[in-house]
Order: C-alpha cells, then sequence, then structure tokens
C-alpha cells in the first residue's frame, strides 16, 4: 500500500502544479538537426511533462508556473500548453525587449537518432525569462494557502537554469509543506546545466537542500551519485545485471541521510540501439522494493519526456490509487507508452496504459 497522505481532491483547486521552463522543441523528423530544412514545433520541458501528462492521459486538473517573454513565440508554447489543457493563469509575462538582449523564450532542438545513431538535443535557453525567475517573484501563499494544489513537481533542470533558481525551488517547497502538499522531485542531472554555475560540487551543495523538503524523490544511480553523493554498487549494463540489492542499499543509505523520503523512483532502461532499449522501473517505499514489469526489446520513436511521463504515472497511481505496486507499474506503463509517439509529451489514454498493464498486444484494434 502507498505510504503517501494525499489531501482530499475537494480541498484544493488543483491536482497537481508543476514548476519549471517550458521551451519551443524544433523537432526535424526523421532528419538531422544540422541538414534540416523544416522542423515540427512542440512544447515540452521536464517539470511540465508530468503535469501535462497527469491532465491528458490521466485527467488531473493540473498547472503550469513558469515565465515567458510576452512575444508570439512565448504566445505559441502557451497556445501549446493550452492545448494540453494544462492551467496557464499562473504563468509570468515579462515585458520583450525586441530582440531578446535582456530576455527570450527557450528553443530545444533535439533528434530522435536511429539504430546506432543515438538521440541528440542541443538546447538555445540562455537568459530566458524562466531562467531569470529569483526569489519572492512567484506569491507561493497564494498559490497554496488560497488556491491549493494535492501536489507540487519540480525537479533539477530548473533547479540548474541559473544562479536563482535555486532559491524559487526553496522557496517553493518550504511553502508547499507548510500546506501538506506532496512534494516530488526528479533529480535530473545535466552537466551542461551546472557547468557554468559551479559544476557538480554546486549541484549537490543545492540539491541536498532541496531534498529535506521532498516526499517523493525521483532520479536514477547516476543522478542520485551526482546530486546527492550516494553511490550504488553493482553493474547497470542490462535490467538483469542490475544489482538491486546494491541499489536498494543506496537508497537505505539516502533516506537514512533524508527521512522525509516516502518514495523513491527510478526508471530502469538498457540502450541497446537508439530504437530498442529494455525498460522497467521501481521504487522504494517503507523498506520495501516495487519493481514494475520489464518491457523487454522496447522499439522507440521518440526517447525525449519517457522519464517525465513514468513520473506523472506513478504520482497518478499514488493519488488515485493508494497502491505503490501499481503506481509503478502506471509509471513504467505509461513511460512505454509515450516513447512511441513524438514530442516531448504524452499521446497515451488511460485505457491505453491499463491496457499495456494488462499486458495487451500491439494487434490491430478494429
Amino acid at each position: 500500500m502507498s505510504v503517501i497522505n494525499v489531501k482530499p481532491r475537494s480541498s484544493c483547486q488543483y491536482d497537481c502544479i508543476s514548476l519549471g521552463e517550458v521551451m519551443l522543441r524544433f523537432d526535424p523528423g526523421e532528419g538531422r538537426i544540422k541538414n534540416a530544412r523544416e522542423f515540427k514545433v512542440w512544447e515540452g520541458g521536464g517539470e511540465y511533462n508530468v503535469s501535462r501528462g497527469l491532465r491528458k492521459c490521466f485527467g488531473a486538473n493540473t498547472a503550469i508556473i513558469t515565465a515567458f517573454a510576452d512575444n508570439d513565440i512565448g504566445r505559441l508554447v502557451e497556445d501549446f500548453i493550452m492545448q494540453g489543457g494544462v492551467d496557464t493563469s499562473l504563468i509570468k509575462w515579462v515585458t520583450y525587449d525586441g530582440i531578446g538582449r535582456t530576455v527570450r523564450n527557450g528553443l530545444n532542438f533535439t533528434e530522435r537518432g536511429f539504430g546506432i545513431r543515438g538521440a541528440l538535443g542541443i538546447s538555445d535557453r540562455g537568459n530566458t525569462a524562466c531562467s531569470q525567475l529569483k526569489k519572492g517573484d512567484i506569491d507561493w501563499e497564494y498559490v497554496f494557502g488560497n488556491l491549493g494544489s494535492r501536489w507540487f513537481h519540480t525537479g533539477g533542470i530548473f533547479a540548474a537554469l541559473s544562479a536563482t533558481t535555486p532559491d524559487v525551488v526553496i522557496e517553493a517547497v518550504k511553502a508547499a509543506k507548510e500546506y501538506n502538499t506532496i512534494v516530488s522531485y526528479d533529480l535530473n542531472y545535466r552537466p551542461s546545466l551546472w557547468s557554468s554555475i559551479g559544476g557538480k560540487e554546486r549541484a549537490r551543495e543545492v540539491n541536498k537542500e532541496i531534498a529535506k523538503y521532498v516526499d517523493v524523490m525521483i532520479g536514477n544511480e547516476e543522478d542520485f551519485t551526482a546530486c546527492l553523493g550516494f553511490e550504488v554498487a553493482g553493474n547497470d549494463e542490462s535490467l538483469k545485471e542490475l544489482n538491486l540489492d546494491g541499489y536498494k542499499n543506496m537508497i537505505n543509505e539516502a533516506v537514512k541521510t533524508y527521512p522525509n523520503f516516502k518514495i523513491v523512483a527510478t526508471t530502469l532502461r538498457t540502450v541497446k540501439t537508439a530504437t530498442v532499449n529494455d525498460w522497467s522501473a521501481m521504487c522504494w517505499a517503507d523498506g520495501q522494493i516495487y519493481k514494475a514489469n520489464d518491457y523487454e526489446g522496447l522499439e522507440i520513436y521518440d526517447r525525449v519526456g519517457g522519464g517525465d511521463s513514468f513520473a506523472s504515472g506513478l504520482i497518478y497511481g499514488l493519488m488515485a490509487k493508494g497502491d505503490t505496486q501499481e503506481a509503478v507499474e502506471y509509471g513504467a506503463a505509461h513511460g512505454a507508452l509515450a516513447m512511441t509517439t513524438p514530442g516531448d509529451t504524452s499521446m497515451a489514454s488511460l485505457k491505453e496504459v491499463e491496457s499495456v498493464m494488462k499486458g495487451a498486444g500491439a494487434r490491430v484494434q478494429r
């Protein structure tokens, strides 16, 4: 059973609020960024994708807290967010200077990879409106006290955007805890984001402070090592070879340091090729490890957002079902389905997720 005590739906306006940057993603389809003559565009962002998945797939009432430069690019991303059903009323709009010298919106160029050629992401997000958020910019008393949210999700990507965004996260999670809002955090370590603001040392300093306020910590073993300094013993070359005892020992050390952790979750991925992965997930709760079904030889169309879709499925399972094993199964199935379609965000339905959980095959449906 779940060890998470979530506030009743009737007591809050939102089921989940996410804090993070939402970028305009440029997708060259089957081609390469460096040779492209046209791109499709999507919206996406690690923290946002979780609330978007909760809304579109699982029917939760969600919102995003972010910031945009007020120009047509920002309004385009807002339009995508609206299409995803996520509430945009908490977005902070910043006056645009005409050329992006003082403020701009983030762009993310991502190609999918194929076979032996891995996926490639190139972000163009310096000096964005979201990265310039600082302590005091958001009225958290209004967000959590007046509006109310059952769950709050953010992560290490937003925390790494600038020297000021860690303060925003810490301010937010402290306020969330004052109102008994469940806090989840995806470590999502990206060396390129931290390199100019203190590197791994600063990443650990920031994440160790944030971790004190987190109920549900999400991250793979590399994230836990880079961000929190915990090591996992064993071999992770494949799902079958992953030393689950070693991973469990690492988590036990983490929860001794952070007894506030109620759930610790991770995806398990073995990259055979860019288009074929072994996929699963597991989580720790109350001293026990709960592991999802293995999806061996999963064919990947677009891997970006798979981990975020795992997180949204996990959160849905914890909120709606109250069962840890069921929650990790929802997360793994939703993440697997999300990687069969293009874009950062899930196109799956709850019916499809539950069918996959029950072992449904890929036969044509007519």
